[in-house]
């Protein structure tokens, strides 16, 4: 800054005229140096904002949760549950997506192609663990392209009729060995774990029963209701509301112990027809090459959140007994279940699916 000469003045009032100009340069400078400081203490703060995004805080701005289902299924159901539990706690929108057809193909290929910063996260469950076994063209790879989080839980698959279509699963059998051919069930798609558990009803019962595949469980149970279809094998979740108005009559569950939702239906064990057990599990994948840090981050806020008071009760009211896991616990259950089901596959002699 080019300072002024001070005027020349008479000898009388020199030594004052400079005094004056010293002060006003003074006050000058002084003015600068307050708004220079405060410029650069707010482009302090503009950098410091800059590198802690650049340094990774997470999560900064809204996540997206693929669901590989249609809204209202009991996939669905926990998802919707664990969103709103990580936005409070993530204090950031977790955001629903739901993607459905080919048996959760879709939405899986989805989240696997999308970019792995923790900002595009996919609710497992099993029919992406059986799909390498089922269909000869699959766009990902279960193992490879995503890692795991966490898992959520498991639910059982209810077998339901009409109310007068039968009382019991062995009374349900006997009128389908009495109409061979004729009796149809639905299922939540070809291929999918509904699906195979159906087919496994079908051989363990020694009934001919045909199988009819939706998109997902709502339209299954809607049909069920209005008659276009006898039978389905559907998880808890998605039909315990129509369960509590008499609109559908559960004769068994396929899980191993009887459900705390409704402790009265027997296992199908139980009910004559061993054999077959499966539930429904889910939990939250990220796409391969997510970073460590964040999903350490994602896991621990999906446990916190998860055991917030009301939640258990509010998922087993719903059929699902909450199950949450290290992210390395829900890998290698992950593998097991690609294992077994592989295994259940084979052995059923299902064809593979284009």
């Amino acid at each position: 800054m080019a300072l002024k000469k001070p005027p020349v003045e008479s000898t009388t009032f020199s030594n004052n005229a400079t005094t004056l100009w010293l002060q006003e340069q003074e006050t000058t400078m002084r003015s600068f140096f307050g708004h220079f400081w405060k410029v650069l203490c707010a482009l302090c703060l503009i950098t410091s904002s800059a590198v802690a995004q650049a340094d990774g805080i997470y999560p900064n701005r809204a996540i997206n949760l693929i669901v590989p289902w249609p809204a209202g299924g009991s996939v669905d159901f926990v998802a919707r549950i664990v969103a709103t539990q990580l936005s409070t706690e993530l204090q950031q929108p977790v955001v629903i997506d739901n993607k459905p057809g080919a048996a959760g193909n879709i939405g899986a290929a989805a989240g696997a192609r999308a970019k792995a910063d923790g900002y595009t996260l996919v609710v497992a469950s099993p029919p992406m663990a059986m799909a390498s076994s089922l269909y000869r063209k699959l766009s990902y790879d279960l193992i490879k392209d995503f890692v795991p989080v966490s898992r959520l839980g498991e639910a059982p698959y209810v077998l339901v009729v009409k109310p007068a279509f039968a009382a019991t699963a062995m009374e349900l059998v006997t009128r389908a060995k009495a109409n061979p051919g004729k009796l149809t069930f639905a299922s939540a798609g070809a291929g999918s774990q509904p699906h195979l558990i159906g087919e496994a009803f079908k051989k363990n019962a020694s009934i001919d029963i045909l199988h009819v595949p939706y998109k997902g469980a709502p339209q299954a149970v809607t049909d069920l209701i209005g008659g276009s279809v006898d039978m389905a094998f559907n998880a808890a979740p998605s039909v315990i509301p129509m369960l509590k108005v008499g609109q559908i009559k559960a004769l068994a569950v396929t899980s191993r112990a009887r459900s705390r939702a409704f402790p009265d239906v027997p296992t199908l064990s139980e009910a004559g027809i061993p054999g077959i057990e499966g539930t429904q599990w889910a939990g939250i994948l990220a796409p391969a090459g997510t970073p460590k840090e964040i999903v350490v981050r994602l896991n621990s806020a999906i446990v916190k959140s998860m055991s917030a008071p009301g939640i258990r009760e509010l998922m087993i009211s719903n059929g699902y007994e909450l199950i949450t896991s290290t992210p390395e616990q829900f890998g290698k259950f992950v593998a097991g279940e690609q294992s077994k089901w592989a295994a259940a596959i084979k052995q059923s002699g299902t064809p593979m699916l284009d």
